[in-house]
């Protein structure tokens, strides 16, 4: 098993897999000074204003001479990255292959044509006002049912619905219609006050086409006892789908999110390539991976626009990128104050070294669509989409799209979940095995213990398992299940 290892030929500095200590050797290199692991040691002399090349690319430049052996970081190493830039569109695109592996999962159709990976009845609130009510409705459901028959009743609290103004409230408003529609949902109440500006009227006239037979609306303020109302339909609703069964479809139904969070040295090297390869493996086959974190694309964008399948995507990258530069810049913030505290922590020294790595999930394959924030899937094989880097943010956003389930690496550990099963990818196995209780999947198997090929293998079938219902994520066992919608404006 290699200690260390050097991504890209081009690479002045090699990644430690182990704490390295002053006076071991890296690459031939003497370690001047301790590293810890998955951060970054200079292969050679790195004089101040040179860039520092990781993933065969300038994660930033020195800002101090850097002897070779010596630890490559924030203290000496700052980001290249500036402002809002103009691109011109140069296609590069690779010979993509990927292992042979013929898989199908147990999904349940629906009338729109789509697929569900769960059959779940939800409660989705139009006001975060109606929160204790839809909580009371689920546990007096739950208490006067036997509700075996489907994969659970779950009720999603946020505080909007109110007190907003323009884009915001079209927001809000069209990430509940998405969870209304969402093919992992069998039966749907949708809940209302009554005096919110998230009026229920103006919901229903701007739902668009939704399977009336699954579907009930109730305003508390109507009713003398909403509770035992709301109870009564969601009995309705159960009696419709506790007979829905599931049928074999080919692995091409499945959209599944691409996230990471609480990311590492590590994550740009295990995971986050693993995800890049069933993404392929996703896209080749006919199926639909989705990637947002807009933020954590600054730095690897072009990368990303040279695999736009036409022009017109391509400038429909550009848009996302500068759109969200614009979007922090309107609010006097610094477009480039990332990585985070743990991230930094874990190795990542710059945005361009977390981008790098981040952007590693989409794999090779062509870019088909680019989506705007609450706008859903159209294109199989690999999609953008404007979301923030925020976990729960993204999360939602990519559930919103149609997204039947969301991957997320992770090498500092992070027990959230979504609407939708999120299945935790640890990017090493040391908190792989210390947060067994938050972790779906190791990829730090990938170092010394198993190849890509054996582990996406691996991780292809644990997919499908979760997929056809016959396992559940950690967040699904621990019932941590949160949404949380993206907000712009000022509130009332």
């Amino acid at each position: 098993m290699n200690d260390y290892i050097i991504i890209n030929d081009k690479d002045n500095v090699a990644v430690v897999l182990r704490p390295f200590s002053k006076g071991e050797v890296v690459n031939g290199v003497t370690v001047k000074e301790d590293i810890p692991q998955a951060h970054k040691v200079a292969l050679k002399d790195i004089k101040t204003g040179e860039n520092i090349i990781k993933y065969g690319c300038p994660i930033g430049h020195a800002t101090q001479d850097i002897a070779k052996g010596c630890h490559v970081h924030v203290q000496n190493t700052k980001t290249n990255l500036n402002d809002v830039f103009d691109y011109e569109y140069h296609p590069d695109f690779a010979d993509v292959k990927t292992i042979k592996k013929n898989k199908t999962v147990d999904v349940y159709a629906r009338k729109n044509g789509e697929f569900g990976i769960r059959n779940e009845l939800w409660i989705v609130q139009l006001v975060g006002c109606v929160s204790g009510q839809a909580q009371a409705m689920v546990r007096e459901f739950k208490e006067k049912y036997d509700t075996s028959a489907i994969d659970g009743v779950y009720t999603f609290n946020h505080p909007f619905g109110c007190s907003q103004m323009g884009g915001d409230h079209i927001m809000t408003r069209t990430y509940l219609q998405n969870m209304v529609k969402h093919p992992n949902a069998g039966g749907v109440l949708v809940l209302g006050l009554g005096c919110e500006n998230n009026q229920m009227k103006a919901f229903k006239e701007t739902l668009g086409e939704y399977d009336e037979s699954r579907t009930r609306f109730l305003i508390c303020q109507e009713v003398e006892d909403e509770v035992a109302e709301g109870v009564k339909l969601l009995k309705e609703l159960y009696d419709v789908m506790k007979s829905d069964k599931r049928t074999t479809q080919p692995i091409s139904v499945l959209r599944v999110g691409l996230k990471c969070g609480g990311s590492d040295g590590m994550s740009g090297i295990t995971a986050n390539p693993l995800l890049g390869k069933f993404s392929d493996y996703m896209a080749l086959n006919g199926g639909t991976t989705v990637l947002g974190e807009v933020p954590e694309m600054f730095g690897a964008e072009h990368l990303l626009m040279a695999r736009a399948k036409d022009e017109e995507t391509f400038h429909k990258i550009v848009d996302l990128v500068n759109n969200f530069k614009i979007y922090f810049k309107n609010h006097d913030q610094v477009i480039y104050e990332n990585p985070s505290p743990g991230n930094k922590n874990g190795g990542i020294t710059t945005l361009e070294d977390k981008s790098l790595g981040c952007t590693q999930k989409s794999g090779s394959t062509k870019v088909m669509d680019v989506l705007k924030m609450g706008e859903r899937i159209h294109s199989h094989g690999l999609n953008l989409t404007s979301t923030p880097g925020n976990d729960l943010v993204a999360t939602t956003t990519l559930g919103c799209a149609g997204c039947q389930m969301v991957l997320f690496t992770t090498g500092r550990g992070t027990p959230f979940g979504g609407f939708i099963p999120t299945v935790k990818v640890a990017t090493n196995t040391a908190m792989a095995t210390k947060k067994a209780n938050w972790i779906d999947f190791n990829a730090g198997a990938l170092v010394g213990e198993k190849t890509m090929e054996e582990l996406l293998s691996d991780f292809i079938d644990l997919i499908c398992d979760i997929a056809s219902g016959k396992k559940k994520t950690k967040n699904e066992i621990n019932q941590f299940r949160e949404i949380s919608i993206f907000k712009d404006g000022v509130v009332l």
